[in-house]
């Protein structure tokens, strides 16, 4: 009995009068959807990635469809039209190249032996005064430049490079395994595209050597702890003349010995006396740019209250904001006293009283209370 077979237009799921691009889109999403790597060990869906495919090699050459369209399946059967689907046009793995190539990582065209340097990362520390004024740092550091001696070409002078006999100069070759066409890098030319039969004796066929450069960056003010700073075309040279990749700096914060940062505000912890927290009074306090700053300290000051100073904090990166400073106090107690100060002091806590010291005598009072009182 013969074996009936499925329209070519119904596998696709199109109809008789779509455009190539219609059918071209409906055979990418019917063939990944059936792909065999999606479906491991799934006979039914291999068998209809088959169809699929079958039926886009077909319906996809405008002669071949309009032979189909006419006689049906018979156009192709008994040696017509070059014996059957399998005779016609580009192989599957063209077919694959054209659809999935960039999907999967691959790009048309020669692949050349120029390629693109790698990305240096650099970490450079600055004080909390650099960072709120902005500086030039100059570095020093090892890297790839272009060789002088064969202008980055990789060859002696006079020399020139030739395309690798394997790949033909694609620095990719390809095998056939049953049904799939698999791509991997040339193992002659490694991937370059290109063989170098009289190489450089300044950069052994690289086209780039390694020296330390000198280099002045501009940090800008308000940059923090971590702040990244692209320097593009400043990384290493490329093989073989390529593009010169990216210089990132990291930057990182040195500890201060006064402030503490958080994010443009800054914070200052600042020991007063026990009489001045008693009393009040003034208090003079430096910001980061060395300005004097006031600080007014009410009468019965208690250890913890902080003061904001506006506008005394760090820059905003690219901005024409600035964070605050925030002075916090703490009430140190007096040490190594003499007769008369015990003395003095002895006398005052004889005179204190609940409205001396309200938040002491309230917490023993409360807690008396909560463990006692309840009895």
């Amino acid at each position: 009995m013969a074996t009936v077979r499925r329209d070519f237009y119904e596998i696709l799921g199109v109809s008789k009068t779509c455009t190539d691009a219609d059918m071209k889109a409906a055979f990418r999403k019917a063939a990944m959807l059936h792909h065999p790597d999606r479906n491991p060990g799934d006979a039914e869906a291999e068998h209809k990635f088959k169809e699929v495919n079958e039926a886009y090699q077909i319906l996809s050459d405008s002669q071949k469809r309009a032979a189909y369209d006419r006689y049906g399946h018979a156009a192709f059967e008994g040696g017509g039209f070059g014996g059957g689907a399998e005779g016609f046009g580009a192989s599957m793995a063209d077919i694959f190249d054209d659809l999935f190539g960039d999907m999967m990582g691959r790009r048309s065209g020669r692949t050349g032996g120029a390629a693109r340097g790698s990305d240096l990362r650099y970490n450079l520390e600055v004080t909390l005064e650099e960072a709120f004024a902005g500086k030039t740092a100059n570095l020093t550091l090892p890297t790839s430049i272009v060789c002088d001696a064969c202008s980055g070409s990789g060859a002696k002078a006079g020399a020139k490079p030739r395309a690798c006999p394997t790949c033909g100069g694609y620095g990719r070759v390809r095998a056939q395994q049953g049904f799939f066409s698999i791509e991997r890098t040339c193992p002659h030319c490694h991937g370059q595209g290109e063989i170098i039969d009289n190489p450089c004796g300044t950069c052994s066929g690289s086209g780039r050597i390694t020296r330390e450069r000198n280099l002045a960056v501009n940090v800008p003010a308000g940059v923090e702890d971590g702040t990244r700073i692209r320097l593009a075309g400043e990384g290493e040279a490329g093989l073989r003349g390529g593009p010169q990749g990216d210089l990132y700096i990291f930057i990182a914060m040195k500890p201060h010995p006064f402030f503490q940062r958080d994010g443009a505000d800054l914070f200052c912890r600042v020991p007063i006396s026990m009489v001045q927290a008693a009393l009040g009074g003034e208090i003079v306090v430096r910001s980061v740019d060395a300005e004097e700053a006031k600080i007014k300290i009410p009468e019965g000051t208690q250890s913890g209250k902080q003061f904001k100073v506006k506008s005394k904090g760090m820059p905003v990166l690219r901005s024409r904001d600035v964070g605050d400073l925030y002075i916090q106090v703490t009430v140190e107690t007096p040490q190594s006293l003499t007769k008369r100060q015990r003395e003095l002091l002895t006398e005052f806590d004889a005179l204190s009283s609940h409205s001396t010291h309200p938040e002491s005598s309230g917490f023993f009072a409360k807690m008396k209370d909560f463990f006692v009182g309840g009895q």
